[in-house]
């Protein structure tokens, strides 16, 4: 079955890093557009960042651009983000979706908590 399995949320200091990672299982990994968004409470759900199936293009929330990387690694079906200079407005749960290149069908993880606060 589908799965997309998050990691590496956690409580972090403001200026601090962390880096998510989503594992993906049950479907070609290479076919699918990945994507990181994040939900903060009483909020809707908000893109953070996407990058194509081969890697070869990125986009990011303007919020987020300079701080985060997105990417992935096809031969270990895992995208990742990388996030630098954390500020406490990051906080929220970080989700991954998967949606292939064709079809537009969709998948989703469970979603990771990212918590900035001193």
């Amino acid at each position: 079955q589908v799965q997309l399995v998050e990691s590496g949320g956690g409580l972090v200091q403001p200026g601090g890093s962390l880096r998510l990672s989503c594992a993906a299982s049950g479907f070609t990994f290479s076919t699918y557009t990945m994507n990181w968004y994040h939900q903060a409470p009483g909020k809707e759900r908000e893109l953070v960042a996407g990058i194509t199936r081969l890697g070869t293009r990125t986009n990011y929330a303007d919020s987020v651009k300079g701080r985060f990387t997105i990417s992935r690694d096809n031969a270990k079906n895992t995208v990742y983000l990388q996030m630098n200079s954390l500020k406490p407005e990051d906080t929220a749960v970080y989700y991954c979706n998967a949606v292939h290149f064709i079809s537009g069908v969709s998948y989703w993880g469970q979603g990771t908590q990212v918590t900035v606060s001193s």
